[in-house]
């Protein structure tokens, strides 16, 4: 199975780092959030990838293009202009790189990779800016059993302020806001059939927007319920609280 992951987009909430590099290439712990998100699908045996490019796009080729380079040991002689690698430190990932157009919305780069979907009776769909336990394996047998064209991973969005009950003025209970408050949200991890396209009219088509209503009108879309960890990384406030918890040791993603 492979795992398709968006990652042209501009990230402009998050400008104070993405001026200079498109935002999966964001560090968390000195790696780019789009390695963490490939090693949580490595974690479920998911090794293929096909990563839609756009904003700054060369700066993921050249990320991997050097990947080997970077993680192995190595001799380099400038005399005769060779390397010789020692030990090699690399994951047995297969990543095609699809310049899918720097304002192509989400729905028109899923779209314009499906060429390189032929075969699959199904494939992972994710964004490159969000992190979680999701049980991976878990969502593609359920999707498998349900038989229907998609399923989409529903979480609780994290709680960012504290519930306050007054009387008069006096503050008569608090507490941290639960996440999400009952309610689930899209957490972006997607299991899809490649017949997903004809919801899609093209470039300018955005994924979150009529293909989904469509998929729902026709009860093709079921609900992998989460309520593990997850986060996304869309502003430097939830940047820094991911950078906190893998400083910590044991961030709630890591499965590997």
């Amino acid at each position: 199975m492979k795992a398709v992951i968006l990652a042209g987009g501009l990230g402009t909430r998050l400008s104070e780092e993405t001026d200079l590099r498109p935002k999966p290439m964001v560090e968390i712990g000195g790696k780019p959030i789009l390695w963490h998100i490939m090693k949580i699908y490595s974690s479920h045996g998911i090794n293929d990838f096909v990563i839609c490019l756009g904003y700054k796009g060369y700066a993921i080729k050249e990320y991997f293009s050097s990947y080997s380079l970077h993680n192995s040991d190595v001799t380099i002689d400038l005399r005769t202009n060779t390397v010789e690698v020692h030990r090699r430190l690399a994951e047995p990932w297969r990543i095609t790189l699809v310049e899918t157009g720097e304002s192509t919305l989400t729905g028109g780069r899923i779209k314009r990779v499906l060429p390189y979907l032929e075969g699959e009776e199904a494939f992972c769909l994710t964004y490159g800016d969000g992190v979680g336990n999701v049980d991976i394996s878990a969502s593609v047998a359920f999707h498998k059993a349900h038989g229907r064209a998609a399923t989409m991973t529903v979480v609780h969005p994290p709680g960012r302020y504290g519930v306050v009950e007054l009387e008069g003025d006096r503050i008569s209970a608090f507490q941290e806001k639960l996440p999400g408050d009952g309610a689930r949200i899209n957490g972006g991890f997607f299991v899809l059939s490649p017949t997903v396209g004809r919801y899609i009219d093209g470039d300018d088509t955005m994924w979150e927007q009529e293909p989904l209503r469509g998929l729902v009108e026709d009860g093709q879309l079921h609900a992998w319920k989460h309520d593990g960890f997850w986060q996304c990384m869309d502003t430097i406030r939830d940047k820094r609280l991911l950078e906190d918890l893998w400083i910590a040791g044991n961030p709630p993603w890591k499965s590997w």
